[in-house]
């Protein structure tokens, strides 16, 4: 299911459905509709507000930081942006890495957010060898929630009101998987 390829050390994936593809400047412009989405915002967390200059300027040197991977998501053989999916924090000699995915608002709950993190975990453990991919998610997305479990993901533990819902407090569950996990994940698949 998995083709690689890589172009400045970062990656092209391309499964049944989507191509993952690096970031680049011409995405600016659909990156800047998934930050100011406040129906995204509140579902990851984000209460930073960027400036239109910021994004244009991420899009176009993201590609160059150390000890990440951004990949755009599209649909194999068209080119548009729909959302992205990022391992940050590798470290390589713990073999671990974060992972964060967003979908554009119109795009989200049609399952490319199944098949980006698939093809990312297969480049996480096989492409670079990683032991362990983490992430968070906070309580009140229970459609992320649910897909990380159905992922293999395991809940490693939960920080009381991290994160801000309007008024209220929700928490961050953290999550994790394994490569052993994965792999037998896989077998079963």
């Amino acid at each position: 299911m998995t083709e690689q390829t890589t172009s400045s050390e970062k990656p092209t994936l391309q499964g049944e459905m989507l191509t993952l593809r690096p970031i680049r400047a011409s995405d600016a412009e659909a990156v800047w509709e998934v930050v100011t989405d406040p129906e995204g915002k509140r579902l990851t967390g984000t209460t930073r507000t960027f400036a239109r200059e910021e994004v244009d300027h991420w899009c176009a040197t993201v590609g160059d930081l150390p000890g990440r991977v951004d990949l755009a998501i599209t649909l194999a053989g068209q080119d548009e942006y729909l959302g992205e999916i990022v391992l940050s924090d590798i470290d390589e000699v713990v073999r671990s890495a974060n992972l964060r995915l967003v979908m554009r608002p119109g795009y989200r709950g049609r399952g490319y957010g199944t098949e980006a993190i698939e093809l990312v975990l297969g480049f996480a453990f096989d492409g670079l060898g990683l032991h362990r991919v983490g992430l968070d998610v906070l309580s009140v997305n229970a459609r992320a929630l649910s897909l990380y479990e159905n992922l293999g993901f395991r809940v490693e533990g939960r920080r009381r009101d991290a994160y801000r819902d309007g008024d209220r407090w929700c928490d961050a569950i953290d999550m994790g998987l394994l490569e052993d996990e994965y792999r037998a994940g896989q077998l079963s698949a």
